[in-house]
């Protein structure tokens, strides 16, 4: 069995992301095939083959351009999966490919689990178990899903890649997102609120604690979805990806779109009155309390 892998690489750098893909090939017990458009100064740490395109030429992103690339490397290794990060050259490009291939695609893949891929369905509130039916198959997987474990190592054999010819589009810049009223991707402390604080009015329990410890507010997707807290304030995939030196999830269960936006906290707390939810895998302290009892408690002491 062999994974295609699609690296990306952005404002002369090679995305982390690659890591992720090579984590999850391992989870499928795939041998990696590298492809990437950048320089041969930033080729990922690995085993195996990577096939670089310089980037001076094909651009960091020519959706034309890159797709017959990724086809000449297909063509020649034969790979049974072709696998991009769930990003926007992921939206953009996998398409493309899996429809030059007619081939099934698989998007957003956040778990292998009974065999198959599982996937989100219902806005991301239910997940479902998917299998491709074609012999080669096309997938993006969600961000921090399949986390590397350990630093990245290896040598790869790094493989010139060149086609003729020239793309319709014309890659003019990025643009940066647009401000938002809070920018928790710059806090070292993030007391986030979950579904479990029951209801709007005992938000500002949270945004006590939050003060107090010299924080921010931050919130899973639930209790955005609700309405009880602005979408700038919201950590996950949909919202927020951040690495603070302290979070603090309060009534959070630890959806994966919630753990794959803040498992990278140097130091997690968890407080929730199941012992077995999710979020104490990745928690380094799990408080199993009343969030109502305790959270003010703490507060008090804080203050």
């Amino acid at each position: 069995m062999k994974a295609l892998l699609v690296g990306e690489y952005r404002e002369g750098k090679l995305l982390d992301s690659i890591y992720e893909l090579l984590a999850f090939a391992g989870k499928l017990g795939a041998e990696p095939v590298v492809v990437l458009v950048g320089d041969a100064a930033n080729v990922p740490r690995c085993d195996g083959s990577v096939y670089l395109a310089d980037v001076a030429t094909y651009g960091e992103y020519n959706p034309d351009l890159h797709k017959q690339l990724l086809l000449a490397v297909i063509h020649k290794e034969k790979p049974d999966y072709i696998v991009f990060s769930h990003s926007s050259y992921g939206w953009d490009l996998a398409p493309r490919v899996a429809a030059r291939l007619k081939a099934a695609q698989v998007s957003e893949i956040m778990g292998l689990v009974e065999g198959g891929l599982e996937v989100g369905s219902c806005n991301g509130k239910m997940r479902r178990i998917v299998k491709p039916v074609t012999a080669t198959a096309v997938f993006t997987i969600q961000a921090g899903a399949f986390a590397a474990q350990g630093e990245p190592q290896g040598s790869p054999t790094v493989l010139t890649l060149e086609i003729a010819g020239a793309g319709k589009v014309q890659f003019q810049g990025y643009e940066p997102v647009e401000a938002k009223d809070v920018d928790l991707a710059k806090a070292d402390i993030i007391v986030s609120a979950g579904r479990g604080v029951g209801k709007k009015d005992n938000i500002p329990i949270i945004a006590a604690l939050a003060k107090a410890l010299g924080g921010e507010l931050g919130a899973s997707r639930p209790v955005v979805d609700a309405g009880w807290v602005n979408h700038s304030h919201q950590v996950g995939t949909t919202g927020q990806v951040v690495s603070p030196k302290l979070y603090m999830a309060c009534g959070i269960s630890g959806a994966i779109q919630h753990l794959a936006g803040m498992k990278k906290a140097d130091f997690i707390v968890a407080i929730n009155k199941d012992r077995d939810a999710p979020i104490g895998e990745v928690a380094d302290v799990l408080i199993v309390a009343d969030l109502l009892q305790f959270v003010p408690a703490l507060t008090a002491k804080l203050r």
